[in-house]
């Protein structure tokens, strides 16, 4: 069984495309042997910047003889039909037979179709690899048609038989012919060599100095930069997606070490090593004692005579000369944060956030207004979160972000502290960003909890007010992104916050600012003394009708007919608000879901009241999910589902609700007077727990309760045909009912 190499040489591949590069050769290569007869045992595909690989182990000699057997038409059917079947198969008509199948009488051709020995099939399904490529960007060079990435300039395609002979597959395309040859480093390397097999492959390759392992020349990378720091007394700034980009940047990977400029050493650590990275892909070297970035680690192509002095001088002056420029930034921007960021925060009034949506002086109006209702609620001082809602935002016109924006929030809160702002303001700046993605931290901070919490609900409720939602896989605004902020920030800080109410206001708010314009007299007004009932009384849904009627009403305010934005708005906000928090719960339930919770279990727990308080809903999915792991938790569910069942049942037939309460003067059996006495003391013991929020104990009541219902349908007959007894045993199970739906809806649960 012979073993295949392939390489693909080009010039020097973009870092980013090579990972899934090599992965698109090997699925697109192996895929198609599969379909054309070929399997094999085992498959790897490598990358370097001027090369693709794949080898494949155990592929099959020659692709298997195959009989195919097709049904045609039957006996007697017209010639015509009969000829274009035999023309479809390639078989003559005495080849056929005559099978039964449910039409009759068929006939039935037998195909046989050879093996083909595996370098023709290789060199086709290479042929369609290389011209179907999904880079995603290529080129055409010269007068040929193939797309590349980059100009391809050979390929080596050999097989590899058990006594290690090796043949060239026979394969061209567009003027390139495949041989078994390769070569080197482009600098290092001594020129064109011939190689047998993968192992002399790869090994020839470490002697002309190419790493054929992306994961081997990152290792080398990080273990040579660390050494160098390490030597120094310092520490290497770890950075995986720098080292993964510098290690699709060369082949033989020297670590140099330099120095920072004294000049820039008082630069924040965050500006350095942003610079660095962006500008020269340099990786930060930190003293452990300061924390200040003093030194950076590049990482050349090839050894030099002089051990890169020659190399680190060249970076040094072109470091020297970005870092200049960033120093300017700094010098610039201190100016303006000590004086307060007012410059920058008018000159945010200038800049759309979105064309319906207003500036982003409007929104920091708005999320100031959003974050001092959510302080109250997580424990902040509401001066402060209103303090830290106004600058948050004032580094966008920054110099320094402008030309970074990867260090917006970052430099805000060195802004703030500039300008002598507290701490908790200055921390917030930073943090109200947070989290950016599914490994980020939340913010634990209260006023950087209220601010991040303002401004994510303030994006969502302003994008649903306008109507621009997800749809499907497009996300423009990183929508979900914020709903996920949102729930991590609630949940993980155990926060307790009804969003409905907040997000009212945050609607109410966008609608007003949509319709300042048009509005009629006096409707803006009594839209803000709305505004203003919601945040004492904390009305929201149905109720903000009721608000939008009453004041509107009043001696004085405006109309409100069928053109009146008091009823638009009054109609809108409660639809839009539930819309919204549906998208939430949606996130939520991928958030549980990932935590291993059934998507069964969490709709149980949103159905109850208090479906807008995240915290308590976790709470109580958590402690459902852990009940229903257990044997009594279990049958419980089924038991509450029998129960439900038959008095949904007897209430659809009789056309009554039972729901009066058992009395025990009626009871025949023991059985009766017993699920009775549990569920008088589990009661108590559920709405207690429940009352104290402990659902793990208020499940664990409801668990004990399985006991007993099950004697209960053992020995009672519900539907006797004496109706005062059959009366009496409903409103019993309809207050097993009332006792479960306490905590969870069981009714959503699965099985």
């Amino acid at each position: 069984m012979p073993d295949l190499l392939i390489e693909l040489f080009s010039e020097e591949i973009p870092a980013r495309m090579q990972r899934r590069a090599a992965e698109d050769l090997k699925t697109r290569m192996t895929d198609g042997l599969v379909e054309a007869g070929l399997t094999y045992a085992g498959a790897e595909a490598f990358s370097t910047p001027r090369r693709l690989a794949l080898t494949v182990q155990g592929l099959l000699a020659e692709s298997p003889t195959v009989t195919e057997e097709r049904r045609g038409p039957r006996v007697d059917a017209p010639d015509k039909a009969i000829e274009g079947f035999l023309r479809g198969a390639g078989v003559a008509r005495e080849d056929l037979e005559v099978g039964e199948d449910k039409k009759g009488k068929v006939y039935i051709a037998r195909v046989t179709h050879p093996g083909r020995p595996a370098d023709a099939i290789v060199a086709e399904v290479l042929g369609e690899v290389i011209r179907n490529f999904p880079w995603p960007k290529s080129m055409r060079w010269g007068a040929g048609s193939l797309r590349w990435v980059r100009p391809l300039h050979s390929i080596l395609c050999i097989l590899t038989d058990d006594a290690g002979e090796a043949r060239t597959v026979d394969f061209e395309i567009d003027g390139i012919r495949a041989g078994d040859t390769t070569c080197g480093h482009r600098f290092m390397g001594a020129g064109r060599f011939a190689v047998t097999c993968f192992d002399d492959y790869r090994a020839k390759l470490r002697r002309d100095h190419v790493l054929l392992d992306a994961q081997e020349r990152a290792d080398h990378i990080r273990q040579e930069a660390g050494n160098l720091a390490f030597a120094s007394g310092l520490e290497l700034v770890e950075d995986p997606g720098l080292l993964a980009e510098v290690a699709g940047l060369v082949e033989w990977p020297v670590a140099l070490m330099g120095g920072i400029g004294a000049d820039f050493l008082e630069l924040p650590p965050e500006v350095l090593q942003t610079s660095m990275k962006e500008h020269q892909k340099f990786f930060s070297v930190r003293n452990p004692k300061s924390g200040r970035i003093e030194r950076f680690v590049t990482v050349a192509n090839r050894e030099t005579a002089d051990d890169g002095a020659t190399i680190l001088a060249g970076n040094r002056k072109v470091l020297a000369a970005r870092l200049a420029d960033a120093k300017f930034f700094w010098d610039n921007d201190l100016t303006v944060a000590r004086a307060g960021m007012d410059d920058w925060l008018t000159q945010l009034q200038n800049v759309t956030f979105e064309r319906q949506l207003g500036s982003q002086a409007a929104r920091i109006a708005r999320i100031r207004a959003l974050a001092a209702d959510v302080a109250q609620r997580v424990g902040a001082d509401a001066e402060l979160a209103d303090s830290a809602a106004r600058v948050a935002k004032a580094d966008l016109e920054s110099e320094m972000v402008g030309e970074f924006p990867e260090l917006q929030g970052t430099m805000g809160r060195y802004y703030a502290a500039a300008a002598d702002l507290p701490d908790e303001v200055a921390t917030a700046c930073e943090e109200h960003y947070a989290p950016l993605g599914p490994n980020d931290a939340v913010p634990r901070a209260p006023v950087s909890v209220a601010v991040a919490l303002a401004d994510k609900l303030d994006m969502l409720a302003g994008f649903w007010v306008i109507g621009e939602k997800p749809t499907g896989s497009k996300d423009p605004f990183a929508l979900r992104r914020a709903a996920l902020g949102v729930i991590r920030i609630i949940v993980e800080g155990g926060h307790r916050l009804r969003l409905d109410q907040l997000l009212d206001r945050q609607i109410l708010r966008h609608k007003i600012a949509l319709n300042r314009e048009t509005a009629r007299d006096g409707e803006i007004d009594t839209l803000e003394e709305i505004l203003g009932e919601l945040r004492e009384y904390g009305v929201f849904g149905a109720a903000f009708r009721a608000v939008c009627e009453r004041l509107a009403h009043r001696d004085g305010a405006p109309d409100t007919g069928d053109g009146s934005l008091l009823r638009t708005v009054g109609d809108a906000v409660p639809d839009i608000s539930t819309d919204l928090l549906v998208f939430i719960h949606d996130r939520l339930k991928v958030a549980l879901r990932e935590e291993g919770l059934r998507h069964d279990v969490i709709d149980a727990c949103l159905a109850t009241d208090g479906g807008d308080d995240l915290t308590l809903v976790v709470s109580r999915a958590r402690a459902l999910a852990e009940v229903l792991e257990t044997d009594d938790g279990e049958n419980l569910v089924q038991g509450f589902k029998r129960v439900d069942r038959i008095l949904t049942q007897a209430e659809e037939a009789d056309g009554v609700e039972y729901s009066m309460g058992a009395e025990e003067r009626f009871f025949e059996t023991e059985v009766e007077r017993d699920l009775f006495a549990a569920l008088e003391t589990g009661e108590v013991t559920i709405a207690e727990a429940i009352g104290q929020e402990d659902f793990a104990r208020a499940m664990a009541a409801m668990a004990a309760l399985r006991g007993p219902i099950d004697a209960f349908f053992d020995t009672v007959q519900v539907n006797t045909d004496n109706q005062v007894v059959r009366r009496n045993r409903l409103n019993l199970l309809s207050r097993i009912r009332r006792i479960c739906l306490q905590a969870a809806d069981l009714r959503r649960l699965e099985g």
